[in-house]
């Protein structure tokens, strides 16, 4: 099952919701998972990893907002059919990647990165 794929460290400094959402991200983009390929429901997945049900609702509608993911209702959450096999996809998450691992050796975590570049976007 997918959660046997996914690992968190709760020693780590990187928040759990940002552990989780970038090894989806990876997965994806390395084809490891498919477009169409079901995950688990929010509790499956909260159990399996030991999460809270919020943490890992917010990394699906994050991902989902990202284009990453597809949720149709009851029949559950999927990845997205139209974004996961897009080389130009894939060539952007790299670039991002490189970008927030270049921030981290800065001593930038996500959310000050983000903020890093909200404030500079249009100058």
């Amino acid at each position: 099952m997918l959660a046997c794929m996914l690992t968190i460290d709760p020693a780590l400094p990187v928040p759990l919701y940002e552990q989780l959402r970038d090894q989806f991200i990876e997965q994806i983009t390395a084809g490891e998972l498919a477009p169409g390929d079901k995950l688990p429901s929010v509790r499956q997945l909260a159990v399996q990893l030991d999460l809270a049900p919020n943490t890992v609702a917010r990394v699906y509608k994050e991902l989902e907002a990202s284009g990453y993911l597809q949720t149709q209702g009851r029949n559950g959450t999927t990845v997205a059919e139209d974004l996961a096999g897009n080389e130009t996809h894939r060539r952007a998450s790299a670039l991002t990647s490189e970008y927030l691992e270049a921030m981290a050796r800065l001593g930038f975590n996500t959310e000050r990165t983000v903020a890093y570049i909200q404030r500079n976007v249009g100058r």
